[in-house]
């Protein structure tokens, strides 16, 4: 079902940038914008370990420096059939944890030693399991796509604003060609982001599935989620950036109401329940 809906918003995503590249310049301003945005989206796709681990400061660990948690990784990828990734620790009390890496050959998974702290040897085992998942389902790919459209859609809608602005008398005297402009520019790239938000979480719960059946155990991943949800309210990412809110286990951006629908993450009791259910007919 996640699939499902993954192919279902990726396909919503690009209906919304061919409409908006017809209204605004036909195929070849659709083709325009999404050929500098996937430029640009693989880029950051290429070399996103690099960027990400930089940012916060990641340190490589090796089974000497950190034996139980390397050799937990190094468990749970032999079980997932997976190369042995790089393991990284970030110096913060905020309980987090993400996986990044263009392949599975260039894999990387980080723990922050908050989450080292807080949570049983099971619990670890199943975040690192979720982890993991996001790199066998490609996850980071899936992200930079999505991002890719969406970026191309702002950038249209970017385009259509100038061209309203510095385009002749009798471009803008088109009639109601000009009001379905005007509609587009504002509601296009909040269709864009609230799409890509959605793809986003379906993916993590995807990645809770995935990484509860590569460790083995589901309630120690619901139970890990459960103590990281109250542990990144007492302990916030004070250098959260919201670009890279989606790679970690559980949102270091916190808010509610209006701020869910543009949240990277499902709500984490929804995941709970997901992960209980599951444990029920687990074999």
């Amino acid at each position: 079902m996640n699939n499902l809906k993954t192919t279902f918003f990726m396909v919503l995503l690009t209906l919304i940038l061919i409409f908006l590249g017809n209204l605004f310049g036909g195929r070849s301003g659709a083709m325009l914008a999404f050929v500098f945005a996937i430029g640009i989206n693989l880029f950051s796709y290429w070399f996103s370990d690099k960027i990400v681990l930089a940012m916060y400061a990641a340190k490589e660990v090796s089974a000497a420096d950190a034996p139980s948690l390397y050799q937990t990784v190094q468990s749970l990828a032999a079980r997932a059939e997976l190369p042995m990734p790089k393991v990284y620790m970030i110096e913060s009390p905020n309980p987090n944890a993400f996986a990044t890496g263009r392949n599975p050959q260039h894999a990387a998974v980080a723990v922050t030693s908050g989450i080292m702290n807080i949570l049983s040897k099971e619990e670890l085992s199943g975040v690192l399991g979720h982890e993991l998942a996001h790199v066998v389902h490609r996850d980071i790919l899936i992200s930079t796509i999505a991002a890719a459209v969406a970026g191309a859609i702002s950038m249209l809608a970017n385009m259509m604003q100038w061209g309203m602005i510095f385009g002749s008398r009798d471009d803008r005297e088109e009639g109601g060609n000009m009001f379905a402009q005007l509609a587009m520019i504002i509601l296009a790239p909040i269709a864009a982001m609230l799409v890509q938000m959605a793809i986003s979480r379906s993916r993590e719960f995807e990645a809770d599935r995935g990484g509860a059946r590569i460790s083995g155990n589901p309630l120690a991943l619901a139970s890990a989620l459960r103590k990281l949800e109250r542990g990144v309210q007492v302990a916030p990412m004070a250098d959260a950036n919201p670009a890279t809110a989606h790679m970690f286990i559980v949102n270091p951006l916190t808010g509610g109401g209006l701020f869910r629908l543009f949240s990277t993450h499902p709500p984490t009791e929804e995941r709970i329940a997901r992960l209980e259910a599951m444990a029920l007919n687990f074999q």
